[in-house]
C-alpha cells in the first residue's frame, strides 16, 4: 500500500516537472537571446565563459547582471557593482514575500533553494499557475511545477550566456538582430499571463510610470527598480484602504 502510494506521488512529482518545462519553452525562446546578447556584451570587456556562466549561475537575475558588465572596468569597482546590483535585486524581497506563503511547509533548506532559483519569469508563472490551481480546487503551489519551470530557466540561461561569450565575437553587434527585444517580449507575454482586470493593473501602470519618470530623472543610476517597486506597493495598499 504505502509502495503504491510513493510510486503515484513520485508519478505525479514527474508529470509536474514535465508540465512546468513544457509551460517554460516559449519563455526559453525569449530567454537564449538575452543570453546570448549578455554573453557578447561580457566578451567585449574580456570576461571568459567560466567567469560569466559563474556569475549567471550564481546571481541569476539578468537585469544586475546587464548592469554589472555595463560597470566591468580592469581592475573592477566591486564595490560599486555589488551595491548596484544589490539595488537592482530588491525587487526579489517583494517577489519573495509573496512567494512565503506558498513555501511555509516547506524545510528551511527546501525554500531557500527554491528562492535561490527564483526569478522573474519563475515567479509569474508559478504565482499564475497557482492563481489557476485556486481556481479549480487544488493545492495552489505545485511543488514539481516551479521546479521544471525554475530548473529549465536557470540551465537555458547559464548556457546561453556561455554560449554568448563564445560566439559573440563571431556575430558582432546581434544588437542589430534585435536580440534585445527578446527582453520587453518576455515580460509582455508574462503579464498578459497575469492579467486580471483593469483595477488589478492599477499598480503595474503606477509602477511603470514612476520608474520610467526616475529613469528619465536619474537615467545613470538604478534608482528606477526601487522607485517603480515602492509605488506599486503604495498602490496596492490604497486600494486595499479604499476597498475595506
Amino acid at each position: 500500500m504505502h509502495r503504491n502510494l510513493s510510486i503515484a506521488a513520485e508519478r505525479s512529482l514527474l508529470g509536474e516537472i514535465q508540465r512546468g518545462l513544457l509551460a517554460a519553452v516559449p519563455i526559453l525562446l525569449g530567454v537564449v537571446p538575452f543570453g546570448l546578447l549578455l554573453g557578447a556584451q561580457a566578451a567585449q570587456k574580456g570576461l571568459s565563459p567560466f567567469t560569466l556562466v559563474s556569475m549567471t549561475g550564481l546571481n541569476f537575475a539578468g537585469g544586475s547582471e546587464f548592469a554589472a558588465i555595463a560597470l566591468w572596468a580592469s581592475p573592477p569597482h566591486v564595490l560599486t557593482i555589488v551595491l548596484v546590483s544589490m539595488l537592482i535585486n530588491s525587487r526579489h524581497l517583494l517577489m519573495g514575500a509573496a512567494m512565503t506563503p506558498a513555501l511555509a511547509h516547506l524545510p528551511p533548506r527546501k525554500a531557500l533553494l527554491a528562492l535561490f532559483f527564483m526569478c522573474d519569469e519563475s515567479w509569474a508563472m508559478s504565482m499564475a499557475d497557482a492563481a489557476r490551481r485556486r481556481a479549480q480546487g487544488l493545492p495552489a503551489f505545485s511543488a514539481g511545477y516551479y521546479t521544471g519551470v525554475a530548473g529549465a530557466l536557470w540551465l537555458v540561461w547559464v548556457l546561453s550566456t556561455g554560449a554568448g561569450v563564445v560566439i559573440g565575437p563571431v556575430l558582432g553587434d546581434i544588437t542589430r538582430l534585435g536580440f534585445d527585444m527578446a527582453f520587453p517580449a518576455v515580460f509582455l507575454v508574462l503579464l498578459k499571463g497575469m492579467w486580471k482586470g483593469m483595477r488589478s493593473a492599477l499598480p503595474w501602470l503606477v509602477s511603470l510610470i514612476c520608474a520610467g519618470a526616475t529613469w528619465h530623472a536619474f537615467p545613470d543610476a538604478a534608482w528606477f527598480v526601487p522607485a517603480g517597486t515602492a509605488s506599486g506597493i503604495v498602490t496596492i495598499l490604497l486600494l486595499h484602504r479604499k476597498s475595506a
